[in-house]
Parts: C-alpha cells; structure tokens; sequence
C-alpha cells in the first residue's frame, strides 16, 4: 500500500468512526421547547472530545487494517481468493 492509498483508506476509516461514536454520551435536553416541543441538539455535546477518540479508535482501526493488507492472510494474488490464471 503506497501512502495516498494508507492515507485516503485512514480519512474513509475515521468519517466511519466518527458516526459510530458521535451518539456517545449524548442526552437530550430535559426542557423542551414551549411553543414547538422540539429538544434540539445536546446541551454539552463534547465535539472534540469525540473528535480525540475518533483519531484514537481510527488509528487503530487503520493500523489493524494496514496489517491485513500487507499480509499473507487474504491475498487476491494467490491462494484461496486468488484469480485463475491465463497461461
């Protein structure tokens, strides 16, 4: 994997993080509003502490996935996924 494929797969990887930890702690707020009823966003929604955990959990996530790639475990040049051959 050359770095603009490490770095675009690292950006795709963090987007997806960042939506599954972005509902973390968030509580609705407890007065809604008197003329609509609409509760709005969260009162502390700690944006970058999210932002902090998903850099973390992505770096992972990449370090993991950059490990799979360049190993021998699934390969599409040979081995079980590989295609056939045109001799």
């Amino acid at each position: 994997m050359n770095w603009f494929t490490g770095l675009v797969l690292y950006i795709l990887i963090w987007w997806v993080t960042l939506f599954a930890i972005l509902p973390i702690g968030t509580h609705a707020v407890e007065q809604a509003d008197e003329t609509s009823g609409w509760r709005g966003a969260p009162e502390r929604p700690r944006l970058w502490m999210k932002v902090g955990l998903t850099t973390v959990v992505a770096c992972v996530l990449w370090l993991a996935a950059f490990a799979l790639i360049e190993s021998d475990w699934i390969s599409f040049r040979h081995g079980f996924f590989a295609a056939p051959r045109n001799d």
